[in-house]
């Protein structure tokens, strides 16, 4: 009776052990183990890309933090300023009674950075605050003719150099109300003098921070 062969060849690769048996028989041991290993090394890269991902986001985030509180500091409005460049613009006869800034403010919440359904990551927007201010001038006019020096005077400041920066060139001053002549105290006297109250008013470009 003829004994058919079995041929068996043993390969040692580090602790992975193959046999011709193994083969024949349906059980790849090296191509599974391969297998495991390179699919343990992409869940590996996808963890590790999700997370400098992640960092990337963070600290663009800190960054336009950083960017908005360094613009705020640049660009905020200081009332020092102002009375600077009104002691600076004069006309006869005209005194300023009062200043006055009415400052706003309007936020808008921020928007996450979000994956969608296909995989995409959809960057989120920063948190923003809107700024609206707006100047308002009271004075009087006590000059021969009560009333004509108030458009000089508007004139004058809006022409000012500081209110032309900060207003820029539509943003001018403008007449919101004007008193009819009437009796006051002339400064630094007890006498009656005849002048007109007038209040100017100026809005500056709102700004989104």
């Amino acid at each position: 009776m003829a004994c058919a062969a079995i041929s068996l060849k043993v390969v040692v690769s580090g602790a992975d052990v193959t046999t011709a048996w193994d083969v024949a028989m349906g059980r790849p041991q090296k191509s599974a183990v391969i297998r495991d290993k390179v699919e343990h090394q992409m869940t590996s890269f996808t963890n590790d890309y999700r997370e400098v991902m992640a960092n990337q986001t963070k600290a663009r985030e800190v960054q336009a933090k950083i960017t908005a509180l360094n613009s705020l500091t640049k660009e905020r409005f200081l009332h020092a300023n102002v009375l600077n460049a009104l002691q600076l613009a004069t006309v006869e006869d005209v005194q300023l009674l009062h200043y006055r800034a009415d400052q706003a403010y309007f936020s808008t919440d921020a928007v996450k950075t979000r994956t969608n359904d296909t995989g995409r990551v959809i960057q989120g927007k920063a948190a923003t605050v809107t700024e609206k201010i707006s100047i308002f001038l009271d004075g009087s006019d006590s000059s021969s003719n009560p009333g004509d020096q108030v458009t000089k005077f508007k004139e004058l400041v809006s022409m000012a150099p500081y209110f032309r920066e900060i207003l820029g060139k539509t943003n001018v001053f403008s007449l919101r109300q004007i008193s009819q002549p009437q009796l006051l105290p002339a400064p630094g006297s007890t006498v009656g003098k005849s002048c007109v109250l007038f209040t100017l008013e100026s809005k500056l470009p709102e700004k989104t921070r």
